[in-house]
């Protein structure tokens, strides 16, 4: 941008009140991405942490109810067992001398070994109290078959006959009854224990449920307060300065571009606005450009034709005044003389029309284009009648536009067709079809034809395809008429698909049905 209208820009901004944003104070929007992202991702580490923390304590509690606690409380239960099945066959082997009374007390300790063995290293790890309790009884158990049940037992065996009256039945009782009373104790320290890691297994399980639900309301405050930075801090901005650009496409290049958020919209907003700026100076200079080129219009449309038609005018008095006197060489050159100042002043004539389009424009109103047709046709009528022509004309829709304009595309169209007929009287269709929000008009003919390889050459101004002594014309009316077409919203070209005739077709705008 000119250097100039960058500090003119600045300038501007700073009388307003409104000085310019400088972008290097600002975040780009990829640092602040970075940061939303980072804030998620602590957030979202730090609650797979807890939940880490929480599934392995939820583990602990687990193994230590189901692995060691529970375990064992049933080791001691069949320890209680065994040890009753070995007072019983102790009992049984005295009382009746039968070996086979032996085996519930042999089989009675090897079941008690094992239960000992398997409580001990199920509480070892976690309950050394416990651990405690237990040597306890296996204490008590191995003092009651050491001081009660191997001597009778012996006893039994020595003399090989039953005993009807136990030996100190009371002091082995005592010794019994203090062994179930152990295990009962130690059955209760386990039931208790089983109950306090069943309640510290529930702890844990609300625990994670609480931290879960927890971290899953964080997290959605913490997603939502992200999307309400963003849009904040990065969608507003946009918006807003979408909101701008969109005010000054429309042609109100006035209105200032301002812009807020991170660096990127920030710089946007100043290149944007940079260019309004230097558009709005273009629309200057277009300006003075149009000022211009209507004085070049006015000396045109009066100062060039006077003389234009002075020559015209004396060539014609010369030619009455002498006519006879000049041989016929000097009359084919007045002749000439009158025709190419009357062609002049046609071609300035049309020039002013094609500089006029779009320029000096009036109101657009509705249309009838049957209306509009019929009346281009009414001025063809002599040359109609003269070339014997046919023209047929559709049921044509209202448009919104310029008549005089849209006439002059009708008339040139048709004036086309009806000169450039060959040797066939003309014939002339007026068509048209809806595409969308376009109606699609036709004007077609079965004359001389036009080579695909000009469709586009027609359309430049002062281009013939043929010389002006076989066909009259300026080589400007195409051109107008693609000029008065793209100024209405629409777009003409030829149609290259027939090998006969030409057609032109061209769209405009449709008018909907509320608008009529």
């Amino acid at each position: 941008m000119d250097r100039r209208l960058l500090m003119g820009y600045r300038r501007r901004a700073t009388a307003d009140g409104s000085p310019l944003t400088d972008y290097r104070t600002r975040w780009p929007a990829s640092r602040l991405l970075m940061a939303a992202v980072a804030a998620l991702i602590l957030v979202c580490a730090g609650g797979i942490g807890s939940l880490g923390v929480a599934v392995a304590n939820l583990s602990d509690a687990r193994v230590l109810m189901l692995d060691q606690i529970a375990p064992a409380h049933s080791m001691v239960s069949r320890l209680d067992t065994a040890l009753i099945n070995q007072e019983n066959g102790v009992r049984g082997y005295v009382l009746t001398a039968r070996q086979d009374f032996l085996t519930p007390y042999t089989d009675g300790q090897r079941a008690e070994r094992e239960a000992v063995d398997a409580a001990r290293s199920r509480l070892g790890p976690v309950r050394p109290d416990l651990v405690r309790d237990l040597d306890e009884v296996d204490r008590l158990a191995a003092d009651w078959r050491r001081s009660y049940a191997e001597p009778l037992v012996e006893l039994v065996t020595v003399s090989g006959n039953p005993q009807t009256t136990l030996v100190d039945a009371e002091r082995g009782k005592e010794l019994f009854d203090r062994l179930l009373a152990a295990v009962d104790e130690l059955g209760d320290k386990l039931e208790q224990a089983a109950d306090e890691a069943r309640r510290s297994l529930d702890d844990v399980a609300d625990e994670m449920l609480w931290l879960v639900v927890t971290l899953g309301v964080l997290l959605v405050l913490i997603i939502a307060g992200v999307a309400v930075m963003l849009y904040r801090i990065v969608i507003a901005p946009l918006s807003g300065l979408a909101a701008d650009v969109r005010q000054v496409s429309s042609g109100d290049f006035s209105h200032a571009v301002e812009a807020g958020g991170p660096r990127e919209t920030v710089m946007l907003g100043q290149d944007v606005e940079a260019m309004r700026v230097r558009i709005l100076a273009d629309l200057e200079e277009l300006r003075r450009s149009n000022s211009e080129l209507e004085q070049f219009a006015y000396v045109a449309s009066h100062d060039l034709q006077e003389p234009l038609r002075k020559v015209a005018s004396f060539c014609q008095l010369l030619e009455r005044r002498y006519s006879g006197q000049l041989d016929e060489r000097g009359e084919q050159y007045l002749r000439f003389a009158v025709d190419g100042a009357k062609r002049m002043q046609v071609l300035i004539n049309d020039l002013l029309a094609f500089s006029r389009v779009g320029r000096m424009s009036r109101e657009q109103t509705l249309v009838d284009c049957d209306e509009l047709v019929a009346e281009v046709l009414d001025n063809y009528s002599e040359v109609i009648e003269r070339t014997g022509a046919t023209i047929e004309v559709a049921d044509l829709p209202t448009v919104r536009g310029e008549a005089s304009l849209l006439g002059g595309v009708f008339g040139n169209l048709v004036n086309n067709a009806l000169k450039f007929h060959g040797e066939n009287p003309p014939r002339v269709r007026v068509d048209v079809e809806r595409n969308g929000e376009f109606w699609t008009f036709s004007v077609s003919d079965e004359g001389i034809g036009i080579n695909a390889e000009y469709a586009e050459r027609i359309f430049v101004i002062f281009q013939r395809l043929h010389h002006k002594d076989d066909y009259p014309g300026t080589g400007i009316g195409l051109a107008m008429c693609r000029k008065i077409i793209e100024y209405h919203g629409g777009t003409i070209w030829l149609d290259t698909s027939r090998d006969t005739g030409t057609t032109f077709k061209f769209t405009l705008p449709a008018v909907e049905d509320d608008e009529q």
